[in-house]
């Protein structure tokens, strides 16, 4: 994979300033290629970058080093492939976002960014048996179509969502809230394994960057900016799953939500979106007929 220069800057100032795209508009309006940084005052640097003193210090004193640093290709020996903001191969639909990652880290098969459509399919970390078999009515004619399944590798919904898809012969992309040196949670390392040889994990987080509550609501976002349309399996009415969703209202996507029994806590999420004009879903062949 080739990159510019400028590419090639954005990928050191991420590596230590790992902010969505939004972040740095200052400095791309100074200094478009973020070449010679090296030579900005702390004071500048504190002024462009939003940094305290201290961070505008510690800042400089970083990129430094880094710019000294083989970055890509440690990244690549690590099976890590970084895809900037100004990269041809970066997704469009995240352009679209009000803050999309400077930087998405990918292992695995990057042409499914390329596909034309993708479904993301979200919901409880405890999801029952109720949305594993609601699954298997959802995901075999999105295979069928060459669909991938977005999801967020999650426990519960998430991790069935990306089983069906790898079960029924399709594509699936995961979307991490940490960088690629850890995993969480960790009964899913067999599982993250397959999808980085056989399918595609990404990230807007560098590799050292640890799982922490303000990541998954921020990883959030991506599922939906790279999902042509949600689905909602089970949920409580505030969650993040909910949080997913309105993003995607945000941007224009449909929702689709299985209908749950009314005694169900897991099935208020969705059973309330379905009330606010949410289509309901048992089959995969309603998302086909609504985006093709």
């Amino acid at each position: 994979m080739q990159f510019t220069d400028q590419e090639k800057q954005l990928i050191n100032l991420h590596y230590i300033h790992p902010v969505p795209m939004n972040r740095f508009q200052s400095l791309l309006q100074e200094n478009p290629t973020f070449e010679t940084m090296e030579a900005y005052s702390i004071v500048y640097l504190k002024h462009l970058l939003g940094l305290s003193e201290e961070k505008a210090e510690q800042f400089k004193k970083q990129y430094t080093e880094v710019s000294r640093l083989p970055l890509l290709q440690m990244l690549q020996q690590s099976n890590c492939t970084p895809i900037p903001y100004f990269h041809p191969d970066y997704p469009e639909e995240l352009t679209q976002l009000c803050d999309p990652p400077a930087v998405l880290y990918s292992r695995g098969n990057r042409d499914l960014l390329k596909r034309g459509l993708r479904v993301g399919i979200i919901g409880s970390r405890k999801a029952t048996v109720y949305s594993k078999k609601a699954l298997d009515f959802i995901v075999p004619p999105l295979v069928d179509h060459q669909i991938p399944i977005v999801s967020g590798l999650a426990a519960g919904a998430d991790t069935m969502a990306h089983q069906a898809a790898i079960h029924y012969g399709g594509d699936t992309i995961g979307v991490l809230g940490h960088g690629f040196s850890h995993m969480y949670p960790k009964k899913n390392e067999r599982i993250a394994r397959e999808m980085a040889e056989n399918h595609l994990l990404v990230t807007e987080y560098p590799p050292y960057i640890p799982p922490a509550k303000w990541t998954f609501p921020m990883r959030n976002r991506i599922i939906s900016g790279l999902s042509s349309a949600i689905v909602i399996t089970e949920s409580v009415e505030r969650s993040g799953t909910m949080s997913t969703v309105e993003h995607a209202l945000d941007h224009g996507k449909e929702i689709f939500a299985v209908p749950g029994a009314i005694d169900s806590p897991l099935s208020a999420g969705p059973n309330k979106l379905l009330d606010e004009g949410a289509k309901p879903i048992w089959s995969g062949f309603q998302i086909i007929d609504s985006l093709l």
